[in-house]
């Protein structure tokens, strides 16, 4: 007798179910938030909208969500205990439903806390098919999709920085796929994501850390497909 397919089969390699938007999606969404964070946070908060809201209970968004942010990807079973697995690991977690049809229907704002890092805000959206697309990081526009390995700097907004960054890139014979910058007012803060062709070596982390005041740096690696 063949074995009877749970709401959970959905987050298989295969991404079978009734809704990969809801379950594999979220999971990846978890993830690279997870990642850009750069630890587990001890306290996380999920704010989930519109159809992720109202059906993420029953397919398996919040389990999802959360299973990402503990570093689960889409085909791993532990996502179906990914609430006791949070406790143990002493993650305080929490969810809020709502309605806001500005936002896209499949949509979660991330907010995570850690007590050696800086509180940070993650939003992401699930588009169908497991594919997804974190929207902001604190506040600031980004397109991350896992689909390339990707750099991420917020620093302070001044002359020369986008040359400092990509010449560092040059000289390591890395291809840019694509480049967003973004910033809340000249000469305050700004950030900046880049989908790179290649792996980034270590170097160039090294060498961008020495610049001044740049806040955070993160190198995103392309979600396994």
């Amino acid at each position: 007798m063949e074995k009877v397919k749970t709401l959970f089969d959905i987050i298989g390699p295969v991404m079978i179910g009734p809704s990969s938007s809801h379950t594999a999606g979220a999971v990846r969404i978890g993830l690279i938030a997870g990642n850009i964070f750069g630890e587990i946070p001890s306290k996380v908060r999920f704010r989930m909208y519109n159809s992720f809201a109202k059906t993420g209970k029953g397919h398996g968004t919040d389990r999802g969500l959360l299973g990402g942010i503990l570093g689960m990807d889409v085909d791993n079973d532990s996502i179906k205990k990914a609430f006791d697995n949070a406790k143990k690991l002493g993650v305080d977690y929490e969810f809020e439903y709502l309605e806001d049809y500005n936002r896209h229907p499949n949509s979660a704002d991330i907010i995570l806390e850690h007590p050696d890092l800086p509180k940070m805000e993650i939003s992401g959206i699930s588009k169908g098919a497991g594919e997804v697309a974190i929207t902001k990081i604190n506040g600031y526009k980004f397109n991350i999709n896992g689909d390339f390995d990707t750099l991420i700097l917020i620093y302070k907004d001044k002359p020369g920085m986008v040359y400092r960054v990509t010449a560092l890139l040059q000289g390591q014979n890395i291809n840019i796929a694509s480049m967003h910058c973004d910033r809340n007012a000249k000469g305050q803060e700004a950030s900046m994501g880049i989908c790179l062709d290649g792996v980034l070596p270590q170097y160039v982390i090294d060498e961008l850390a020495k610049i001044d005041e740049v806040y955070l740096i993160r190198n995103i690696e392309m979600l396994k497909k």
